[in-house]
């Protein structure tokens, strides 16, 4: 319980998001219909607002985190439901695309260098972290000043992702796969399969 909801009850958030939205938008974000939010906002924005977008009937269960840089976009796509404190991060030319309907527990961060599409309907465990982009590790250079490394992540639809899930550059999830808590995915996984470890490694596939 929030302390706006102990002070004046959960009917509170509705004008609440509604001036959220209003702000949001003033600000050049992108803001559908039915927007709810129970927390707020957080924004750093570096690169173009009109790149982020929030589509209708998305609703956040507490704060939220968006960051982009240069022309990086984020998109979160209708009937998206967020839980608290969970971190959207765009940079360069990259995209990060919620697809319509998903889930997200609390804590999850989305950080894109490079393309993150995740596809519609998913459901995500809390603690989840996605990285589209690494340091380089040549021997002969400091790696904090080495160019960073780039790969695309694609997570197809109705993929499942247990608490504390990693995924690194460059992987794709096919359709309808499950990821176990505190895996770490390293290399594409099939559709319908289920991976758990570190590295993720496909145990069994679904009935």
């Amino acid at each position: 319980m929030t302390f706006l909801s102990l002070i004046f009850g959960w009917w509170i958030y509705k004008p609440y998001s509604k001036f959220i939205s209003l702000v949001l938008k003033i600000k050049g974000i992108k803001v559908g219909g039915n927007f709810y939010i129970q927390g707020s906002p957080y924004l750093k924005i570096r690169g173009n607002p009109h790149n982020i977008i929030i589509d209708e009937n998305v609703s956040i269960n507490g704060n939220i985190d968006l960051r982009n840089r240069e022309n990086g976009k984020i998109i979160i796509s209708k009937d998206v439901t967020i839980d608290t404190n969970s971190r959207f991060v765009a940079a360069n030319n990259a995209t990060l695309n919620i697809g319509k309907g998903c889930k997200l527990g609390s804590y999850l961060i989305f950080n894109c260098g490079e393309d993150i599409t995740v596809g519609e309907d998913c459901i995500f465990g809390g603690f989840c972290y996605f990285q589209s982009s690494n340091h380089g590790i040549k021997k002969d250079e400091l790696i904090k000043y080495q160019d960073h490394t780039y790969g695309k992540i694609i997570i197809g639809k109705g993929a499942w992702f247990g608490a504390r899930v990693t995924v690194l550059p460059g992987v794709t999830i096919g359709e309808g796969a499950v990821i176990g808590a505190n895996s770490v995915v390293t290399k594409d996984i099939p559709s319908n399969s289920i991976a758990v470890g570190n590295p993720a490694k496909v145990i069994s596939y679904r009935n």
